[in-house]
């Protein structure tokens, strides 16, 4: 079972909920907990990933305490850690 965290603005995507559990079997990869994800929360899923199943470029997704893009991307294991799911957030003055 992998905990994934999720912020407020995604939270709309599935059912408001902020922590999902995710059941996924032994060496289970970031894209296998994404799909699972898209099955159960399919808005959510294309918040996350394009078209192509390519992370989208304003979703960073950390892993423990790494994100992702500086791992192995989708292909990153995940088993033993919590996963972060965040939108970049853009602003200035």
């Amino acid at each position: 079972m992998i905990d994934v965290k999720l912020p407020a603005a995604l939270a709309s995507e599935c059912g408001g909920a902020r922590h999902l559990t995710v059941d996924v079997k032994a060496g289970a990869t970031l894209a296998d907990v994404l799909d699972q994800i898209e099955t159960t929360h399919p808005r959510l899923g294309r918040r996350l990933r394009d078209e192509a199943g390519k992370l989208r470029r304003y979703v960073n997704i950390y892993i423990g305490d790494d994100e992702s893009r500086r791992l192995e991307g989708l292909a990153t294991p995940v088993e033993g850690h919590d996963i972060q799911i965040l939108p970049s957030i853009a602003g200035g003055a």
